[in-house]
């Protein structure tokens, strides 16, 4: 996927999040099994502006509205999901699946995941 490709996807996960919509937000990791999957970062906001994978969405599980912003999600479509070390992550997924998600990946740090999906670490 082409970088304006990406950065309008970018774009429009924020205007997703900012009504509330997280269904819509999805990003292509380059010729992976992950290539359809939505990208969910589950750190917070601060760790997220130092770098995240480009096109990840922002669903912090320390906040309070983590459940009810993960129900908002399509339980049918594949997700990976990662933070700092892999521990939030991990618990993200128990989460998920007891919410009734199937097709996830806990990809732990930041830099497996980037490593894992072929998705290159941003700052902003």
């Amino acid at each position: 996927m082409n970088t304006s490709l990406r950065r309008s996807l970018s774009t429009l996960v924020a205007a997703c999040l900012s009504v509330g919509g997280l269904a819509c937000a999805a990003s292509e990791a380059k010729e992976s099994v992950y290539a359809q999957a939505i990208i969910l970062d589950v750190r917070t906001p601060e760790e997220f502006a130092a770098g995240h994978l480009d096109g990840a969405v922002l669903v912090d599980i320390k906040d309070a509205s983590f459940d009810a912003r993960i129900a908002e999600l399509d339980p049918s479509l594949s997700y990976v999901v990662y933070c700092r070390s892999g521990n939030r992550s991990a618990q993200a997924v128990e989460r998920m699946k007891a919410a009734g998600f199937g097709n996830l990946s806990d990809l732990g740090s930041l830099e497996n995941a980037s490593s894992q999906t072929g998705v290159a670490i941003v700052q902003g």
